[in-house]
């Protein structure tokens, strides 16, 4: 049984409500927990709020704010100079608000010509450059593999070196479903070839298309039902089962589910908590 206290809603899964909005719908489902993001229309993390209204409100509502995702291209050396400035501008609203970590996602581009040997050194250099600012600050940054073809950063286990070749314990994963499943690892490198200490947060999503693999993006992902062809229940019991002990955010991207009524949406969120969890 999983306690309904380690799951997070990222804000992606109903992105069309205001912040202070939002905080109250988690209450509202017997939740406490969120991830924000610097990718929604309009493009303001925490919308038209000051930083210490947002710290108010979360007091009001109990919610607390694991992450904000996230820093995109974070390791491309050629941006790098630019990926710190952005950072350190991340890492400041986060000290304001009571965010733990950052979510770090890796350049995920068709152009991106560098070969592997380069990319991993390229990380790696990231890693120890962002390294001090995250010690500083007492936060964490959470690498976040993508499984698509194009991401420069696909693999849990390659992640995990990139964390132990850059020096600093600042670092975790994130272990997400959707882009496990479409990634090169498999159940079994889970279980011989990563350490599960080093995972952060685990990010879930289910996907009930019938197409081939290759295929799913992204507006494919919906919440985790019976339905779901990717696993994500045994992933998560995988995860537990190696000792995984800590949050579970649901980050479903489907404008299928982003445009439900809210009773809707609330019933459907419970009913996959309750399928995951029991």
């Amino acid at each position: 049984m999983i306690k309904r206290t380690r799951f997070s809603l990222n804000r992606i899964i109903y992105p069309k409500l205001k912040l202070e909005d939002f905080l109250k719908f988690v209450k509202d489902l017997d939740l406490n927990k969120i991830e924000l993001r610097n990718d929604l229309p309009g493009g303001k993390i925490i919308d038209g709020y000051t930083p210490g209204q947002l710290k108010e409100l979360s007091k009001k509502y109990g919610v607390e704010i694991l992450t904000i995702n996230a820093l995109q291209k974070f390791n491309l050396a050629a941006i790098l100079p630019k990926t710190l400035k952005e950072l350190k501008k991340l890492i400041n609203l986060s000290l304001f608000i009571g965010c733990e970590a950052i979510v770090l996602c890796p350049n995920n581009d068709v152009n991106d010509k560098r070969g592997s040997g380069e990319i991993f050194e390229e990380t790696v250099k990231a890693l120890k450059s962002f390294g001090p600012l995250f010690q500083d600050s007492g936060m964490q940054g959470y690498l976040e593999p993508l499984g698509f073809k194009e991401s420069s950063l696909r693999s849990l286990v390659t992640a995990m070196k990139a964390i132990q070749e850059s020096d600093y314990s600042v670092y975790k994963t994130v272990y997400d479903t959707f882009h496990h499943y479409i990634g090169p690892d498999t159940f079994d490198t889970i279980k011989n070839d990563y350490d599960i200490s080093y995972t952060g947060l685990v990010h879930i999503s289910g996907v009930e298309s019938n197409i081939p693999v290759e295929e799913y993006r992204d507006n494919h992902r919906v919440l985790v039902t019976e339905q779901d062809r990717f696993q994500t229940k045994e992933q998560i019991e995988l995860l537990l089962k190696l000792g995984y002990a800590g949050n579970i955010s649901f980050e479903p991207f489907s404008k299928s589910i982003q445009e439900m009524e809210i009773e809707e949406i609330k019933s459907a969120i419970n009913n996959s908590i309750e399928y995951i969890s029991k």
